[in-house]
């Protein structure tokens, strides 16, 4: 689909915004491009979502205007949202289609009113005419004729399995509502994207995979996110909100968060040196103005100085949060052990067959599809669900737990100050620590009183971090802890992690968050749960080999390394199989050797036939004439990722036995 946009997209136009007397937006201005990547960055709290609302006309400007030029159309994700009646995931998803279906409608009527009518030379017929001619002129601009299948691609993108179609969204959470909406407006491909906070409830894959989708996306994105690697795939521009001002940079956010740095380094060493000259000027004034000899070039300097531009350095906003997490009473070796652990819902199996040991100390990242089970067993460790085998919890261990949802663990009604009394006990309980506690996490004495149910995301996830801190713990255990949190706040928290000396497990999607942070990782899928060992960037750069050509890669290598093995063995004693042994071993080698050519085989049949298929899909009526062809395609995909994976472990086994055979 080809779609045209003028240079300029949108513009905002000294907007001011005011609550209480107090400034939002100060006289600000925007303009938004054709193809900009706009990361909206900023403390929470200063305003972002306010911007997005008034770009989209949810909430008026104190002063200002806002131009979006006629059919232009704004796409918008909020950070929540509430679906109701009992559509199904695959009717909501289609009324991204609702303009296309409206036009096909209009269509089909005006075709039947110009069967009956004979008017040709009316100015009423010549104006249906131009009616059709623009809705044909739409329709082939924005149908393609694959409406279905870019709908179904989506939303298995997004990580809907397709017996999830038919089903009622009111059978999903939130998060997974949260897909839907999104995935209705990549499919609808406004001109301008408002998402607020996309990422807050997808798994790395569905994250991975919306990079590379907006990476080609025809029309502009403005975004709210505290992912910096996600900004910094996607982004081309950074817009700051700092204290009622904007400041616009042309570069993703960590190279703006340099840029910046030098433009406010630049900015005191400018403002210093003129302070400087000023005070010179001013020296010089004082001291000759009332000197007849000197009072004409006293005036002079004094006319100088009124004209003199002064230097301001950018605002900047250098609060954020301080903590560190008390140390970690001494726990037993082993923190946690689990053995057949199993948990179903019904006749629906989350995991089984799980077993794994977590010693003192360890680092465990659980990343994987969400629905997997990843939250699931963090509730059965803490005991909010029981499932069947064991899962036990070691000798003197103290759990710290963060739920990922804090309204589960906040009283809504209680306040700010309360929450934090409530926990403290002992010494912290009295009311200035309270308020040290909260300070250190931003709340300030206007905050001390507001309900829970009032705050932002941010302010809640502060708050439920202030209340971890009151009790001493040595597993520290922290379900989604960066949704809310922004990009400062998200630095503290790695930091004080980093520095935590008891054992942590954590699920996050956050990439960049988990960089350092982890050295093993948990995956979780289809029911099973798999150790990776090394840290979240060895995973995922396992996790990308997608194609038998890597896999290809991967077997020369792995060959390479054979031949060195030989090379490093033929000088090696005889490792003493009897020639019984040495026949049997001789018998698995060729057996393994046999075993790879055939999944070679069968592996590149399955490329070659994927290949086929999706060449067919770009023909808009090849699902007519085969409406399995998505689901035909999807069966050959899982079963060559099977194949390949079976082929991986076969060449282990076979490179093993190789080695043996040669000495």
């Amino acid at each position: 689909m080809k779609c045209t946009f003028a240079a300029v997209l949108i513009s905002l136009n000294n907007i001011s915004v005011s609550f209480s007397g107090i400034d939002l937006f100060k006289d600000i201005s925007l303009v938004i491009n054709e193809r900009d990547r706009i990361g909206l960055v900023g403390k929470n709290g200063v305003g972002k979502s306010t911007l997005l609302k008034i770009i989209l006309n949810f909430q008026q400007p104190d002063t200002g205007t806002v131009i979006i030029p006629d059919g232009r159309k704004v796409g918008y994700l909020p950070q929540e949202i509430v679906f109701e009646g009992n559509q199904t995931i695959w009717s909501e998803t289609l009324k991204a289609f609702a303009e296309i279906n409206d036009l096909k409608n209009r269509d089909l009527e005006i075709q039947k009113e110009l069967t009956d009518r004979t008017d040709y030379e009316s100015d009423s017929y010549s104006a249906i005419i131009d009616e059709l001619g623009a809705i044909h002129m739409r329709l082939e601009m924005i149908d393609d004729g694959k409406t279905e299948q870019r709908a179904e691609l989506v939303l298995l993108g997004l990580g809907f399995k397709r017996e999830d179609f038919t089903r009622k969204i009111s059978e999903f959470s939130g998060g997974w509502q949260m897909r839907v909406e999104l995935a209705k407006l990549i499919l609808m491909q406004p001109d301008l994207l408002l998402l607020d906070e996309p990422t807050n409830h997808l798994d790395i894959d569905s994250i991975m995979w919306l990079e590379d989708f907006f990476k080609e996306y025809p029309g502009s994105i403005m975004m709210i996110s505290h992912d910096r690697m996600f900004l910094d795939n996607i982004t081309n521009r950074t817009v700051e909100i700092v204290k009622g001002k904007i400041y616009d940079y042309s570069v993703s956010y960590s190279r703006f968060f340099i840029l910046r740095q030098e433009r406010i380094d630049q900015q005191k060493a400018t403002f210093e040196n003129q302070q400087k000259y000023i005070n010179q000027q001013e020296r010089f004034i004082e001291r000759f103005k009332a000197k007849a000899s000197k009072a004409k070039q006293a005036q002079s300097k004094m006319k100088q100085l009124d004209k003199l531009e002064r230097v301001h350095i950018d605002e900047t906003d250098g609060s954020k949060i301080r903590f560190r997490f008390p140390p970690a009473p001494r726990s037993g070796d082993v923190v946690l052990k689990a053995r057949n652990s199993k948990k179903a819902y019904g006749d629906s199996t989350i995991f089984s067959g799980v077993d794994f040991d977590i010693f003192r100390g360890e680092r465990i990242a659980f990343v994987g599809r969400n629905g997997q089970g990843k939250s699931t067993m963090i509730k059965m460790v803490v005991g909010e669900e029981h499932g069947e085998g064991e899962l036990a919890i070691g000798h003197n261990v103290e759990i710290g737990y963060y739920a990922q949802i804090q309204e589960k663990t906040l009283n809504q009604e209680s306040t700010v100050e309360k929450v934090i009394e409530d926990a403290a006990t002992g010494d912290n309980a009295k009311i200035h620590k309270v308020r040290a506690l909260l300070g250190a996490f931003l709340f300030g004495p206007d905050d001390y009183e507001k309900k829970v149910k009032v705050l932002s995301g941010g302010e809640k996830s502060r708050l439920a971090l202030a209340k971890l801190l009151l009790k001493p713990s040595n597993l520290l255990i922290l379900d989604e802890p960066t949704n809310h949190l922004d990009i400062s706040a998200k630095e503290t928290l790695k930091e004080a992690l980093n520095s935590f000396d008891g054992t942590l497990i954590v699920v996050s999607h956050d990439r960049e968050f988990l960089q350092g942070l982890t050295d093993r990782t948990f995956e979780f899928k289809e029911g099973k749960v798999k150790e990776h060992i090394g840290t979240i960037d060895n995973f995922l750069a396992n996790y990308k080999i997608q194609s038998f050509r890597e896999f290809e890669g991967a077997k020369e290598k792995k060959q390479k390394e054979l031949e060195k093995a030989k090379v490093e063995t033929k000088a090696s004693e005889n490792s003493g199989l009897s020639n019984k042994e040495r026949k049997e071993k001789e018998k698995d080698w060729k057996r393994l050797k046999n075993t790879m050519s055939n999944l070679e085989q069968k592996i590149e049949e399955a490329e070659k036939s994927l290949a086929d298929m999706e060449e067919k899909m770009h023909n808009p009526d090849a699902a007519k004439e085969n409406p399995n062809m998505f689901y035909e395609h999807a069966d050959v995909q899982r079963q060559l990722d099977e194949d390949m994976k079976r082929w991986e472990e076969v060449g282990e086994e076979f490179s093993d036995l190789s080695t043996i055979l040669e000495r």
